[in-house]
Protein backbone atom coordinates (compact mmCIF):
# COMPACT_ATOMS: atom_id res chain seq x y z
CA UNK A 1 0.00 0.00 0.00
CA UNK A 2 1.14 3.41 -0.92
CA UNK A 3 0.23 6.76 -0.84
CA UNK A 4 1.28 9.04 -3.74
CA UNK A 5 1.92 5.60 -5.50
CA UNK A 6 4.21 5.48 -8.43
CA UNK A 7 2.16 3.69 -10.75
CA UNK A 8 1.06 6.50 -13.05
CA UNK A 9 -2.49 5.99 -13.43
CA UNK A 10 -3.51 6.24 -9.78
CA UNK A 11 -3.02 8.38 -6.83
CA UNK A 12 -2.84 5.91 -3.96
CA UNK A 13 -2.96 2.09 -3.39
CA UNK A 14 -4.42 0.41 -0.94
CA UNK A 15 -4.76 -3.67 -0.23
CA UNK A 16 -7.14 -4.90 1.56
CA UNK A 17 -5.25 -8.37 1.88
CA UNK A 18 -1.93 -9.90 0.40
CA UNK A 19 -2.25 -13.04 -1.49
CA UNK A 20 -3.75 -14.69 -4.61
CA UNK A 21 -3.20 -17.24 -6.78
CA UNK A 22 -2.69 -17.38 -10.34
CA UNK A 23 -5.79 -17.51 -13.31
CA UNK A 24 -4.08 -16.72 -16.74
CA UNK A 25 -0.73 -16.14 -18.94
CA UNK A 26 -1.09 -12.54 -17.10
CA UNK A 27 -0.19 -14.04 -14.38
CA UNK A 28 3.38 -16.19 -15.11
CA UNK A 29 5.54 -13.77 -14.30
CA UNK A 30 3.03 -12.10 -11.18
CA UNK A 31 5.26 -9.02 -9.52
CA UNK A 32 3.01 -9.26 -6.61
CA UNK A 33 4.17 -12.49 -6.38
CA UNK A 34 7.77 -11.67 -6.83
CA UNK A 35 7.73 -8.51 -4.28
CA UNK A 36 5.90 -10.89 -1.75
CA UNK A 37 8.45 -13.11 -1.98
CA UNK A 38 11.03 -10.40 -1.66
CA UNK A 39 9.56 -9.49 1.61
CA UNK A 40 9.29 -12.93 2.80
CA UNK A 41 5.01 -13.20 2.79
CA UNK A 42 4.20 -16.78 1.50
CA UNK A 43 0.77 -15.73 0.24
CA UNK A 44 0.58 -17.05 -3.71
CA UNK A 45 -1.26 -19.98 -4.57
CA UNK A 46 -4.77 -21.51 -3.69
CA UNK A 47 -3.66 -23.48 -0.34
CA UNK A 48 -1.15 -20.88 0.42
CA UNK A 49 -2.60 -18.68 3.40
CA UNK A 50 -3.09 -14.67 2.96
CA UNK A 51 -2.33 -11.51 4.78
CA UNK A 52 -4.57 -9.40 6.55
CA UNK A 53 -3.76 -6.07 7.78
CA UNK A 54 -5.16 -3.96 11.02
CA UNK A 55 -6.63 -0.87 11.70
CA UNK A 56 -4.02 1.47 11.04
CA UNK A 57 -3.95 0.28 7.60
CA UNK A 58 -7.27 0.76 7.35
CA UNK A 59 -7.49 4.20 8.47
CA UNK A 60 -4.89 5.59 5.82
CA UNK A 61 -7.56 5.52 2.91
CA UNK A 62 -10.30 7.61 5.61
CA UNK A 63 -7.05 10.00 5.85
CA UNK A 64 -6.32 10.41 2.41
CA UNK A 65 -10.52 11.29 1.60
CA UNK A 66 -10.19 13.76 4.59
CA UNK A 67 -7.25 15.69 2.77
CA UNK A 68 -9.10 15.17 -0.93
CA UNK A 69 -12.48 16.81 0.38
CA UNK A 70 -9.95 19.53 2.44
CA UNK A 71 -8.49 20.04 -1.17
CA UNK A 72 -11.46 20.21 -2.88
CA UNK A 73 -9.92 17.39 -5.04
CA UNK A 74 -10.30 13.56 -6.07
CA UNK A 75 -7.94 11.04 -5.76
CA UNK A 76 -7.76 7.66 -7.40
CA UNK A 77 -7.42 4.64 -5.12
CA UNK A 78 -5.88 1.22 -7.08
CA UNK A 79 -7.61 -1.69 -5.11
CA UNK A 80 -6.00 -4.60 -4.67
CA UNK A 81 -1.86 -4.19 -6.24
CA UNK A 82 -1.53 -7.44 -4.35
CA UNK A 83 -4.02 -9.25 -4.46
CA UNK A 84 -7.88 -9.75 -6.26
CA UNK A 85 -10.97 -8.53 -4.41
CA UNK A 86 -12.93 -10.87 -6.47
CA UNK A 87 -11.00 -14.33 -5.56
CA UNK A 88 -13.61 -16.46 -4.08
CA UNK A 89 -12.46 -17.89 -0.44
CA UNK A 90 -14.52 -18.24 2.41
CA UNK A 91 -12.48 -16.28 4.64
CA UNK A 92 -12.31 -13.19 2.50
CA UNK A 93 -15.79 -12.38 2.90
CA UNK A 94 -15.26 -9.85 6.20
CA UNK A 95 -12.41 -7.95 4.39
CA UNK A 96 -14.63 -7.29 1.44
CA UNK A 97 -17.42 -6.63 3.80
CA UNK A 98 -15.21 -3.72 5.53
CA UNK A 99 -14.13 -2.98 1.52
CA UNK A 100 -17.42 -2.10 0.50
CA UNK A 101 -18.01 -0.19 4.03
CA UNK A 102 -14.88 1.85 3.09
CA UNK A 103 -15.35 2.63 -0.15
CA UNK A 104 -18.80 4.32 1.00
CA UNK A 105 -17.66 6.16 3.62
CA UNK A 106 -14.98 8.06 1.21
CA UNK A 107 -17.10 9.74 -1.28
CA UNK A 108 -13.61 12.01 -2.17
CA UNK A 109 -11.87 8.93 -3.39
CA UNK A 110 -12.05 7.18 -6.86
CA UNK A 111 -11.70 3.39 -6.03
CA UNK A 112 -9.96 1.69 -9.43
CA UNK A 113 -11.02 -2.25 -8.36
CA UNK A 114 -8.87 -4.72 -10.98
CA UNK A 115 -9.83 -8.07 -11.36
CA UNK A 116 -8.96 -11.08 -13.35
CA UNK A 117 -12.20 -12.59 -12.50
CA UNK A 118 -15.76 -10.45 -13.03
CA UNK A 119 -17.93 -13.06 -13.19
CA UNK A 120 -17.81 -13.06 -9.65
CA UNK A 121 -18.38 -9.42 -9.14
CA UNK A 122 -22.45 -9.35 -9.62
CA UNK A 123 -22.52 -12.05 -6.56
CA UNK A 124 -20.38 -10.48 -4.51
CA UNK A 125 -21.05 -6.69 -4.14
CA UNK A 126 -23.63 -5.28 -2.38
CA UNK A 127 -24.95 -2.66 -4.15
CA UNK A 128 -27.41 -4.32 -6.78
CA UNK A 129 -27.93 -2.14 -9.42
CA UNK A 130 -27.09 0.73 -7.89
CA UNK A 131 -23.27 1.27 -7.00
CA UNK A 132 -21.70 4.22 -5.50
CA UNK A 133 -20.13 6.97 -8.02
CA UNK A 134 -16.90 6.25 -6.55
CA UNK A 135 -16.01 2.95 -7.78
CA UNK A 136 -14.47 2.22 -11.30
CA UNK A 137 -14.30 -1.57 -12.04
CA UNK A 138 -11.67 -3.08 -14.32
CA UNK A 139 -10.63 -6.18 -15.59
CA UNK A 140 -6.82 -7.55 -17.14
CA UNK A 141 -7.30 -8.60 -20.56
CA UNK A 142 -4.04 -9.37 -21.81
CA UNK A 143 -4.88 -10.79 -25.37
CA UNK A 144 -8.27 -11.41 -27.44
CA UNK A 145 -8.79 -15.04 -26.04
CA UNK A 146 -8.96 -13.70 -22.36
CA UNK A 147 -10.57 -10.42 -23.18
CA UNK A 148 -13.78 -12.41 -24.32
CA UNK A 149 -13.87 -13.88 -21.64
CA UNK A 150 -13.76 -11.73 -19.15
CA UNK A 151 -15.11 -8.55 -20.78
CA UNK A 152 -19.02 -9.80 -21.10
CA UNK A 153 -19.02 -9.93 -17.35
CA UNK A 154 -17.60 -6.38 -16.59
CA UNK A 155 -20.17 -5.26 -19.03
CA UNK A 156 -22.62 -6.85 -16.34
CA UNK A 157 -21.74 -4.16 -14.11
CA UNK A 158 -23.27 -0.57 -13.69
CA UNK A 159 -19.99 0.94 -12.46
CA UNK A 160 -19.68 4.63 -13.09
CA UNK A 161 -16.15 3.64 -15.04
CA UNK A 162 -15.52 0.23 -16.77
CA UNK A 163 -12.08 0.13 -17.83
CA UNK A 164 -9.45 -2.37 -18.91
CA UNK A 165 -5.83 -3.07 -18.19
CA UNK A 166 -3.90 -4.59 -21.17
CA UNK A 167 -0.34 -5.05 -19.36
CA UNK A 168 1.07 -7.05 -19.67
CA UNK A 169 -0.30 -7.17 -23.77
CA UNK A 170 0.61 -10.36 -24.62
CA UNK A 171 -1.26 -10.49 -28.29
CA UNK A 172 -3.28 -8.21 -30.35
CA UNK A 173 -6.81 -7.02 -29.44
CA UNK A 174 -9.47 -6.27 -30.84
CA UNK A 175 -12.13 -4.37 -28.64
CA UNK A 176 -14.67 -3.02 -31.11
CA UNK A 177 -17.45 -5.29 -29.91
CA UNK A 178 -16.94 -3.35 -26.52
CA UNK A 179 -16.86 -0.15 -27.64
CA UNK A 180 -19.72 1.81 -27.12
CA UNK A 181 -21.38 5.46 -28.08
CA UNK A 182 -23.37 4.47 -25.66
CA UNK A 183 -21.40 5.11 -21.67
CA UNK A 184 -23.81 2.55 -20.35
CA UNK A 185 -22.63 -0.32 -22.38
CA UNK A 186 -19.30 0.72 -23.30
CA UNK A 187 -15.83 0.22 -21.48
CA UNK A 188 -14.70 3.87 -20.96
CA UNK A 189 -10.81 3.55 -20.86
CA UNK A 190 -8.30 1.27 -21.69
CA UNK A 191 -4.52 0.61 -19.91
CA UNK A 192 -1.90 -0.63 -22.36
CA UNK A 193 1.65 -2.22 -21.45
CA UNK A 194 4.27 -4.21 -21.82
CA UNK A 195 5.41 -6.24 -19.43
CA UNK A 196 8.64 -5.84 -17.42
CA UNK A 197 11.56 -8.06 -15.79
CA UNK A 198 14.29 -10.00 -17.06
CA UNK A 199 11.92 -13.02 -17.96
CA UNK A 200 9.16 -10.55 -19.87
CA UNK A 201 7.48 -11.25 -23.04
CA UNK A 202 8.09 -8.82 -25.74
CA UNK A 203 5.31 -6.45 -27.04
CA UNK A 204 4.45 -5.54 -30.65
CA UNK A 205 4.23 -2.03 -30.77
CA UNK A 206 1.42 -2.11 -33.57
CA UNK A 207 -0.27 -4.07 -30.31
CA UNK A 208 -0.42 -1.26 -28.80
CA UNK A 209 -1.32 0.93 -31.54
CA UNK A 210 -4.34 -0.93 -32.61
CA UNK A 211 -5.78 -0.24 -29.09
CA UNK A 212 -4.97 3.78 -29.18
CA UNK A 213 -6.74 3.74 -32.63
CA UNK A 214 -9.99 1.80 -31.51
CA UNK A 215 -9.89 4.21 -28.27
CA UNK A 216 -9.60 6.90 -30.68
CA UNK A 217 -11.94 6.40 -32.71
CA UNK A 218 -14.73 5.19 -30.25
CA UNK A 219 -13.69 8.39 -28.17
CA UNK A 220 -12.61 6.11 -25.11
CA UNK A 221 -9.39 7.42 -22.99
CA UNK A 222 -5.93 5.39 -23.24
CA UNK A 223 -3.15 5.19 -21.47
CA UNK A 224 -0.26 3.88 -22.53
CA UNK A 225 1.45 2.90 -19.53
CA UNK A 226 5.04 1.37 -20.48
CA UNK A 227 6.91 -0.10 -23.06
CA UNK A 228 8.33 -2.63 -19.97
CA UNK A 229 11.36 -4.51 -20.89
CA UNK A 230 11.52 -4.42 -24.44
CA UNK A 231 11.31 -1.44 -26.44
CA UNK A 232 11.67 -0.82 -30.13
CA UNK A 233 15.05 -0.36 -31.26
CA UNK A 234 13.95 3.27 -33.29
CA UNK A 235 13.93 4.49 -29.43
CA UNK A 236 16.82 4.02 -28.34
CA UNK A 237 19.46 6.98 -27.96
CA UNK A 238 22.73 4.40 -27.96
CA UNK A 239 23.60 1.17 -29.68
CA UNK A 240 21.77 -1.39 -27.21
CA UNK A 241 22.35 -5.74 -27.37
CA UNK A 242 20.26 -8.10 -27.25
CA UNK A 243 17.70 -7.23 -30.08
CA UNK A 244 15.26 -9.55 -31.29
CA UNK A 245 12.88 -9.30 -34.57
CA UNK A 246 9.12 -9.33 -33.12
CA UNK A 247 6.91 -9.62 -36.31
CA UNK A 248 9.41 -7.12 -37.89
CA UNK A 249 9.92 -4.85 -35.72
CA UNK A 250 13.19 -4.80 -34.14
CA UNK A 251 13.15 -5.16 -30.25
CA UNK A 252 15.80 -4.51 -27.23
CA UNK A 253 16.10 -5.63 -24.32
CA UNK A 254 17.02 -2.06 -22.04
CA UNK A 255 14.63 -2.28 -18.84
CA UNK A 256 11.22 -0.49 -18.15
CA UNK A 257 13.34 2.39 -16.89
CA UNK A 258 15.37 3.11 -20.16
CA UNK A 259 12.30 2.06 -22.16
CA UNK A 260 9.99 4.77 -21.37
CA UNK A 261 6.68 5.37 -22.11
CA UNK A 262 6.35 7.49 -25.25
CA UNK A 263 4.16 5.92 -28.34
CA UNK A 264 5.01 8.17 -31.58
CA UNK A 265 6.15 10.53 -30.27
CA UNK A 266 3.94 11.55 -27.22
CA UNK A 267 2.95 10.26 -23.49
CA UNK A 268 -0.66 9.08 -23.33
CA UNK A 269 -2.11 10.11 -20.13
CA UNK A 270 -5.94 10.45 -20.82
CA UNK A 271 -8.57 9.56 -18.21
CA UNK A 272 -12.43 8.26 -18.54
CA UNK A 273 -15.06 11.13 -18.65
CA UNK A 274 -16.16 11.28 -14.96
CA UNK A 275 -19.41 10.74 -14.97
CA UNK A 276 -20.25 11.87 -11.49
CA UNK A 277 -23.96 13.54 -11.02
Amino acid sequence: MAKDSKIEWTHHTFNPWWGCAKVSPACTHCYAEAWAKRVGSTVWGKDAPRRFFGDAHWNDPVRWHREAALQGVRRRVFCASMADVFERRAELHQWRERLWRLIEATPSLDWLLLTKRPHNVRSMVPWGASWPENVWLGCTAENQIWADKRVPALLEAPANVRFLSCEPLLGPLDLSRYLSSDPAQSIHWVIAGGESGAHSRPMNPEWVRGLRNECQRANAAFHFKQWGHWVPEELLTEQQRNVIVLDGHRLAAVGKGKAGRSLDGRTWDELPFKRHA
